[in-house]
Order: C-alpha cells, then structure tokens, then sequence
C-alpha cells in the first residue's frame, strides 16, 4: 500500500511538477516526452538492470499482474487521447480518479491479503504445538540467516558510503547557503531541532513565498488599500508587512520551543517543501527549453532525453540497490507503481489544469511521431513483460533483462533520428 501511496508521492513528486510546469508553460509535448520516456526508462531499463543482476527471481503473481495491467490500460487510454489529437476536462480529470481507483484496489487486496496472512499464521501455530521442537529450529535458522545477511549489507553500506561521504565533503561550498535557504523557509518539525530565529523567519517569509507560487492567478503588484485611504501598495508588500509583523511578536513571545510536534507546522513543512520542488521543477523546464533553442533540439527530444532520465535515475538507484539487498522483487514492484503515478497523477494533473482554463473546449494536443514512438516503446516494453514473466511461471528470466535494455537503447536510437531528421 505504502508503494502506491507514499513511495510514489516521494519519487514522482518531480514529475509530477515538470509535468505541470511543462504544460502550463505551452510545452505539452515536453511533459508528455518526459513522463513516457521515464515510464520506458523505468519500466525497460531499470526492470533490465534488476533482472541483469538478480534473476531468476520469482515475483507475486496477483500483485505484478494487477500493477502492469493497469499502467498498460493507463497507457493505452492516454494513447488513444493523444491520437485523437484533443482532450476534455473529463478525460484528465478520468487520469486521476484512475489511479484513486487503483489506490483503493490496492488497498483492497492488501486487506485480503492480510486476513489471508493471519488465517496461514494460526495454523502455523497449531502445528508449531504439535511440533515445537522444529518451530524453533526453523526460527533459529531464520535467525542465523538475517544475522548473516544484516552483516553482508551493513559491510556493503558502509564501504559505498565511505567513499560518498569524501565525495559529499567537496559541494559544502554551495550546500550552506542553499540549506541556510531551505531552513529560512521550511519550518523545521522536529522540537529538538527547533530554533526561535528560523521560526520566526518562517513566518516572515512563507507567505510571501506562496504568494509568488500563485503570481499565474494574483499578480504580486495588485494595488492594495492599506493603511490610508487614498494610498494604494502592492500585494507583496502588504503581505510582506503583515507577515514581518507576526514574526516579529512571535520572536518576543516564543522563546521556548513546544514540547511535542505541532500538526499545524508539519503542513507548512509539507506545503513549502512542495513550493520548492515546483520552483526547482519549473526552473528546470527553462534551462532545457534555453538548452534547446541553443542547441536547436525539440522540446520533445529534451523530454525524451534529459528531463527524462534526471527524473528517473532516482527511481534507478533506489531499485537497484533494493535488488542488491536481496529482495528483487519488491524492486520489480516498484517500478510500475511510481510511473503509473506520474502518468495519471502528475499528467493528468496538468491536463486537467489546462482543459479547466478553455472548459468547455477541449485543449488540443498537437501530433508528434517521437511521442508516438514513445508510447508504442512503452507498450511493448510493459506487454514484454507480462507475457514473459507469465510464460515463465512468474519468474524473471536473466535474458529478458537483457532484452529490456536492449529495447531500451533501441528506443533512444530511434528517438534520436526521429529528432535529426523531424523538421
């Protein structure tokens, strides 16, 4: 449950907000590049890499079945949107309550599933009365055998990050006054980590922060009566004002930090952490579009490309290093549930953005053949799968990682003379 929910509002929340920024910036074909090319990075390359490495693994047939049909009838439905050339409030808005949907399947077969573990538990303990004397020898085997992997991974961690924590020394230059930034603007939850400066800076400055993540809607300029009658301020400034006010009594007043965490600042925490991930997300949506017009490339090719793999070498990392510590399946899980996210979730978000400000138009959708291509890659590398692993008896075979991999090069290979020879 936590894979569909948590795991992938961490992972995809990027995405979700290039997504955004691409679509509400004119630049659909750069949003849907990058989310189907990171579903064909994740879904091939990764997939690829975790089956290279750990196969042949067996992986839960209900589970892996549920979490690929229903990307690939994701897949198909935005692919039928996209071929129609148009798309309507109700269809983006269809996006998410698709994966609300898969949500509360999920968490329906979890429900299942758990009843079914407690039904095997106690007949587990009826027969361990029978035979007590193997229940423990088996525990104790179990035991022997966490222990024994515990250490292999502790030594693995340990040699990785010695060497990451020289390489971690050498950015401190910029890191200090970014996170100087982040603490200015993101209240810190956590009582023991309380300062009375930052939390009055909070105050002063969040506000003005999420009134420049609403300048699409208010401009930051809007004249203002304040103070005199006949006097006219700008938004920013009045709320400038009002916000240095309350920081500044918060300052007298608070001097002790609270004894327990206080809901109210985890939100903010949430709601300002989500502020800069949409900045970052749009920032980097220019630089690519500057990128492109230097280098004369399409915005589809840089959604292909490098959105794309920036936005998932996170979701690389992390699987690849779950395969290592020996559970590839949960690897393989995970690497439906959070493209799955970023396609209905952070796509169907933008859309359903952009259909709302021409409701009850539709927003037309322009025809690209590398998003075409990217899809039908996509399609192929998610029904490869299935059929595969189903064939073999919901076993990962080595060579279809292999085969994974290969898709994939072959996949970027043919986006980038789409991209030479497109006009």
């Amino acid at each position: 449950m936590g894979a569909v929910t948590l795991l992938a509002l961490g992972n995809g929340a990027p995405d979700v907000f290039a997504s955004v920024a691409a679509v509400r910036g004119g630049q659909p074909r750069t949003g849907f590049g990058a989310i189907l090319s990171a579903g064909t990075f994740v879904s091939a390359f990764v997939v690829g890499f975790v089956a290279i490495y750990a196969a042949p693994f067996a992986v839960d047939p209900a589970p892996f079945i549920r979490d690929v049909l229903f990307y690939l009838t994701a897949a198909l439905f935005l692919f039928y949107v996209y071929l129609s050339a148009e798309i309507f409030l109700w269809q983006a808005i269809g996006f998410v309550g698709f994966y609300l949907f898969f949500v509360g399947f999920v968490f329906w077969m979890d429900m299942g599933y758990n009843s079914g573990s407690k039904i095997k538990s106690a007949a587990r303990g009826e027969v361990g009365l029978v035979n007590n004397v193997e229940v423990h020898k088996g525990l104790e085997e179990m035991d022997c055998e966490y222990g024994e992997l515990k250490g292999r991974l502790e030594d693995r961690i340990k040699l990785k990050f010695g060497f990451l924590k020289v390489l971690q020394k050498i950015p401190k230059a910029w890191e200090v006054p970014v996170s100087v930034l982040l603490k200015l603007t993101i209240p810190q939850i956590s009582p023991s980590e309380w300062s009375r400066f930052y939390q009055s800076a909070n105050i002063a400055l969040c506000p003005l922060a999420l009134l420049y993540s609403c300048k699409s809607f208010m401009p930051l300029n809007h004249p203002i009566i304040f103070l005199f009658p006949n006097s006219h301020f700008p938004l920013w400034l009045v709320v400038l004002f009002g916000s240095c006010s309350l920081a500044i009594l918060h300052y007298i007043v608070e001097k002790e930090p609270p004894e327990t965490e206080q809901i109210s600042v985890v939100i903010v925490a949430f709601v300002m952490s989500v502020f800069w991930i949409s900045f970052t997300a749009g920032e980097l949506l220019n630089c690519l579009v500057a990128l492109g017009v230097l280098l004369e490339l399409s915005p589809a090719l840089l959604g292909l490309t490098v959105l794309a793999w920036g936005n998932s070498v996170g979701d690389l990392v992390a699987d690849v290093a779950v395969a290592k510590a020996g559970q590839p399946a949960m690897a393989m899980a995970g690497c439906f549930a959070g493209p799955m996210f970023n396609m209905l979730f952070g796509l169907g978000t933008a859309l359903a953005i952009q259909t709302a400000d021409v409701f009850p138009e539709a927003y037309e959708l322009h025809f690209h053949v590398s998003i075409v291509v990217a899809f039908v890659f996509l399609l192929l590398s998610l029904m490869g799968s299935l059929l595969v692993v189903t064939w073999h008896r919901f076993r990962v075979p080595r060579f279809w990682g292999f085969c994974l991999v290969g898709l994939y090069i072959f996949f970027i290979g043919v986006s980038l003379i789409i991209a030479k020879f497109s006009v």
